[in-house]
């Protein structure tokens, strides 16, 4: 596989349109040149070392045998690679041995890491998510035991959240907590689907667990946190956890997805009993806005073969790139890769600068529709490459199946959209959503009348979702969190436009002003469904 990391993409989005640079003050270390250094870097990276076991790795797979997962040949010097370069600590705090540098820009090595590499990227972005949860819940003790060896990459970290009952629905969960003399606890019961559960990479691996203390509240109020490592910190033993499964999966080949059994294995409880939600909301806050990122990364990987596809293969005498439908494709899958950047950027920015609000809207918009982005851009790359595209030696095939499972991770996106309008537009009553809208008027001014449409759509629907029955504003919540999403992307491509007058960024913000924004005001009709049509008897019967 052929990656080059889009250097100058990423750093309009990151710079231009998503304002990285309102971060100065708080980052008074940080210039263009090292920002700069810091891309190229991982880009080469990601170029050099990761893209090359892309394809490899799919083709091998794992090997679980009698526990012991065996990665695919590559990925242990990759690893090793990506360890030495300090790359998972970029913004993790300097007293544990991180950079302290601006999650935004970490975000942006991972959009490289994940463009070369998904199944390679999803190790390091599960051991972000426990690095934070033990930096924002754990006690001294455990923040001193774990995160310096997380964030120099020494040891890696999964979250275990879902069983084979449970699904999303957390609350019936029943790995079961039991308290001991010395302060440590015994936890029993299987968790599912646990990216990087097992592997032979690291010498140890961290689970951060959900778990019922005996007799606390039934449903998610009585769930509690657990560090549970692979082996013991006292001395060293293999603690009573074990992979009995790895999934044979559509995509991500490479990345062993476990089942794993707790057999009684010794755990320490993170933050305060019966309160592991919150703690392990940090934690897949951090891994929603990095699947977001993760969509919108393969995406551009699928773009990227598939233009120098167009660029090689002839059809009735002329290349295909110049046939105005492909140039349509071609356009479609550029133009929402740069809003999708620009979203997640966005993200991460107002979270390094303390823009709770911003951050807490932003976020399932970031999730959602990035890795619904990934799925169409993916798609759209197979459709580029013809009857090669269907057919694995061409290559496409394999961006579409790893894309696909994005916008299941982390919460599936349906549920980001309930999200979107449960606990945040009712939240606050729509403010967040007034002050994002009233800054795109702005930017929109009277030169951008499609931007300005659209927005009038977003407030039309925002009304609506905040005066509507639950039951109807939820059957619209799917179509209201697509139209943020597409108007989002707008106003932060405006925005960058404004700031740097790019001929070929200027050129992408028209398609996707005739394209994304001309259709947005027609999401309402959707958006205004109602529930009753959903519950048609006809339907389903």
């Amino acid at each position: 596989m052929h990656y080059a990391a889009p250097i100058a993409d990423m750093r309009f989005a990151l710079e231009a349109c998503a304002d990285f640079w309102s971060l100065r003050e708080r980052y008074r270390d940080l210039d263009e040149d090292t920002l700069a250094a810091i891309l190229e870097g991982a880009g080469a990276l990601a170029a050099e070392t990761l893209a090359p076991l892309n394809r490899s790795g799919d083709q091998a797979g794992v090997i679980l045998k009698d526990g012991v997962v065996t990665s695919a040949p590559g990925f242990q010097e990759a690893y090793n690679a990506f360890r030495q370069g300090g790359w998972q600590g970029l913004a993790a705090d300097p007293a544990y041995g991180g950079q302290g540098l601006p999650r935004a820009l970490a975000l942006a090595v991972m959009e490289t890491v994940h463009s070369a590499n998904m199944s390679f990227g999803l190790l390091p972005m599960l051991t972000l998510g426990a690095i934070e949860a033990i930096e924002q819940h754990g006690a001294a003790d455990q923040k001193a035991l774990y995160l310096e060896k997380l964030i120099s990459g020494e040891w890696s970290g999964t979250m275990n959240l879902t069983e084979p009952q449970a699904g999303s629905d957390l609350g019936v969960l029943t790995t079961k907590a039991v308290p001991r003399a010395d302060g440590s606890y015994a936890i029993t019961g299987q968790k599912i689907f646990i990216t990087w559960g097992e592997h032979e990479l690291v010498p140890n691996i961290i689970h951060l667990v959900l778990a019922r203390i005996e007799g606390a509240p039934a449903g998610s109020k009585g769930i509690s946190l657990f560090i549970v490592p692979k082996f013991r910190d006292a001395d060293g033993s293999r603690n009573a956890v074990r992979c009995i499964g790895v999934e044979e999966k559509m995509g991500i080949h490479a990345s062993p997805t476990c089942t794993l059994a707790y057999e009684g294995a010794t755990g320490w409880l993170i933050g305060a009993e019966n309160r592991g939600l919150a703690a392990m909301f940090t934690m897949m806050n951090a891994a929603r806005l990095n699947v977001g990122m993760e969509g919108v990364a393969v995406a551009e990987a699928a773009y990227q073969k598939a233009l120098a596809y167009a660029k090689e293969r002839k059809q009735g005498g002329a290349l295909i790139i110049e046939h105005p439908d492909v140039r349509r494709m071609l356009m479609t899958m550029k133009s929402k890769i740069q809003a999708g950047r620009a979203i997640c950027y966005a993200t991460a920015v107002a979270a390094d600068a303390g823009d709770k609000a911003r951050e807490d809207l932003l976020t399932p918009i970031a999730k959602a529709w990035g890795t619904d982005l990934g799925v169409e851009a993916s798609s759209l790359g197979v459709q580029v490459h013809g009857g090669m595209g269907f057919v694995e030696e061409g290559g496409a095939a394999q961006f579409y199946r790893d894309a696909r499972i994005a916008p299941i991770y982390e919460g599936t996106n349906g549920i980001q959209a309930l999200d979107l309008y449960g606990r945040k537009l009712l939240g606050d009553r729509g403010d967040a959503m007034q002050a994002l809208i009233a800054e795109g008027r702005v930017v929109a001014g009277s030169s951008h009348p499609k931007l300005n449409a659209a927005l009038d759509a977003l407030a039309d629907a925002t009304a609506y979702m905040l005066a509507a029955p639950r039951e109807d504003a939820q059957a619209g919540a799917y179509a209201y969190l697509q139209l943020a999403g597409d108007v989002v992307g707008g106003v932060l491509l405006v925005k960058g436009g404004a700031r740097d007058a790019n001929a070929e960024q200027a050129a992408l913000l028209r398609f996707y002003a005739r394209t994304v924004l001309a259709r947005a005001p027609s999401r309402l009709a959707e958006i205004k469904l109602g529930a009753a049509v959903l519950r048609s008897e006809d339907f389903a019967r």
